[in-house]
């Protein structure tokens, strides 16, 4: 996995955001991790949606309303 952001950058960012978080040392592998999960279920509700809407093609219209749903469900 090439990384783009440094680790102590990432842990710095996090850090700053939330300072009463205990981190592991792979911070960053999670971080990479829970962003594909966010993009894995993205895509199973923006597939639901066409299929719903009878459409064969994703447009724009279902990835917002997919959005939506899933920025709340990972809200926590």
């Amino acid at each position: 996995m090439k990384r783009t952001v440094s680790r102590s950058t990432l842990k710095g960012l996090v850090r700053r955001h939330k300072p009463h978080l205990r981190m592991t040392a792979n911070i960053d592998l999670l971080v990479h991790l829970n962003f594909l999960l966010f993009l894995h279920r993205l895509a199973e509700e923006t597939r639901t949606k066409a299929i719903a809407d009878k459409s064969k093609i994703i447009k724009y219209e279902h990835v917002l309303t997919s959005a939506k749903i899933i920025l709340k469900k990972s809200r926590g």
